[in-house]
């Protein structure tokens, strides 16, 4: 699972905004100063309303502080991905990656099963935040229940960097 001091592995492809749009994880993480959180589901009620929201109103600050780019990843495809970021107003505060086959998340040891009563369909992100520089988490914050809303919020983490 990761923790201060993993490494971003490079080379994972995530998708923005359609499936055509593929970054890897080398072009994000390599080099910059990236803020990194993990959200169950986008369009949910804590991801859409609390979570990604306060990383964009808070766009500036991070910046203020050198932070190169604030991504999101969601285990879902490109085109909710994409729709979602754009609803949220997103564009130039924060990028809103698919990674529809949940790559990136088992990565890190992200995994959430969310299939059953709860009913989000399956695999998703547990809810996390992260400070990542050059490809190194510095920082990292993981809900204890996996999608609460406490340790990862914006404020919090803005106050750690």
């Amino acid at each position: 699972m990761a923790s201060v001091g993993t490494q971003i592995p490079g080379a994972i492809k995530l998708q923005e905004g359609n499936p055509g749009g593929v970054v890897t994880t080398d072009e994000i993480f390599a080099g910059k100063k990236v803020v990194l959180i993990g959200v169950p589901g986008a369009f949910t009620p804590g991801c859409h309303k609390t979570h990604a929201p306060g990383y964009i109103a808070n766009a500036d600050k991070y910046r203020e502080k050198g932070v190169d780019e604030i991504v999101c990843i969601t285990v879902n495809d490109a085109f909710v991905a994409g729709a979602w970021a754009e609803s949220l107003g997103a564009e130039g505060k924060m990028r809103i990656l698919a990674d529809a086959n949940a790559e990136l998340t088992k990565a890190l040891g992200m995994e959430l099963d969310l299939t059953g009563p709860f009913g989000l369909g399956g695999l998703r992100t547990k809810r996390f935040s992260a400070y990542v520089v050059n490809s190194e988490i510095k920082v990292f914050n993981l809900e204890p229940d996996f999608t609460g809303l406490t340790c990862s919020l914006s404020d919090g983490l803005l106050s750690q960097i």
